[in-house]
């Protein structure tokens, strides 16, 4: 069974084959990313419209080289599956248009990806998890914990009430002067940095409810900077260093929440995942590693080339959806949210 993925809800133009085998081995044929930050950096963001059209620019030739890099022809497909949403819905119709193009071409079945959802299940391409395991979800635009209980089966424990990790980070780059994307910058300037000169509060821990809060963060590390400006090179690496130090304590607390209140809900995780693009920080990873061998559990994170948006999650996404049936009609819309609650469960 092999399925073409296509992602196209931020800021990635990616598309890319995977196969399950009939012994169940899957393998990632091709994966093929064009990353458009160098269109963003002069603005410290993603550009909605800028990359609506990047996408339209590049998508064609990017399904073309992940179909080559394959070795398979359209014709040779089991499914076409596209991220429908959430994210900037340009974006979304771009990848969403392209693939129901395909499969009408084809003749194959056509399966609308929820984005999230696709980072939810990267751990069973990777490592093929068993059901049921708790997942840490986090992004630039996205910061929850759930219990994954099935394909199109989430149990939304706790989220942010306002910025999402990764937000946090690019708007502590930008207010240190640091280049986009932030994520990366933050973390290298914390590595030469002191994490105990600061100290900056851990919102939330100890709350029982596993719930996120990082306006406040974000606001004690500006007043900080402000108060002891002109920053030196070792102001900012730092400020970084005790502001990483703070977000990873704060997901390390919550995250224990959040296997507390899966108990109360009957959920016996088999593991610990975090995904999303702030999957790839080293210090978060440490962290939730030194929780899970706390709680008994394994710890499962993606390789560092599937921890951003890529097509390989969106065609097992599909995937898992195709061999249960589950897929679309060319009636499926873009939507720029899209909670997982609302998917159809497999069987």
């Amino acid at each position: 069974m092999r399925v073409l993925g296509i992602e196209t809800t931020c800021d990635e133009t990616a598309a890319a084959v995977v196969e399950l085998a009939p012994s169940g081995e899957v393998k990632i044929l091709s994966n093929e990313v064009l990353s458009q930050i160098a269109a963003h950096a002069a603005y410290g963001g993603v550009v909605p419209e800028i990359a609506a059209r990047a996408h339209v620019d590049a998508i064609d030739r990017i399904v073309a080289r992940a179909l080559e890099g394959a070795g398979v022809k359209p014709a040779e497909l089991d499914g076409i599956a596209a991220a429908a949403g959430p994210g900037l819905v340009g974006g979304v119709m771009v990848g969403l248009t392209t693939a129901k193009a395909i499969a009408l071409v084809t003749g194959r079945p056509f399966i609308a990806v929820n984005h999230l959802e696709a980072h939810a299940l990267t751990a069973r391409l990777t490592d093929s998890l068993a059901f049921p395991y708790l997942l840490l979800l986090v992004s630039g635009g996205h910061t929850q914990l759930l219990a994954v209980r099935g394909v199109g089966d989430y149990l939304k424990l706790g989220g942010t009430i306002d910025d999402a990790v990764g937000e946090a980070f690019d708007k502590i780059a930008k207010m240190l002067g640091l280049p986009y994307p932030g994520g990366p910058s933050v973390e290298r300037e914390a590595e030469t940095g002191d994490p105990e000169r600061f100290d900056f509060p851990r919102p939330m821990s100890g709350r029982p409810t596993p719930d996120f809060s990082l306006s406040g963060l974000k606001t004690a590390v500006r007043l900080v900077a402000e108060r002891i400006a002109p920053l030196s090179d070792r102001d900012v690496a730092d400020l970084c260093a005790s502001f990483q130090a703070a977000i990873v304590d704060v997901l390390v607390d919550r995250t224990r929440a959040g296997l507390r209140v899966c108990r109360s809900f009957d959920v016996r995780p088999t593991a610990l995942v975090v995904a999303g693009g702030v999957s790839a920080n080293q210090a978060v990873r440490r962290g939730l590693a030194r929780l899970a061998t706390e709680a008994g559990l394994q710890m499962v994170a993606p390789p560092l080339s599937l921890c951003g948006d890529n097509g390989a999650m969106i065609a097992w996404a599909g995937l898992e959806r195709l061999r249960l049936g589950l897929v679309d009609d060319m009636s499926a819309v873009a939507r720029p949210r899209w909670p997982l609650d609302e998917l159809r469960p497999g069987a």
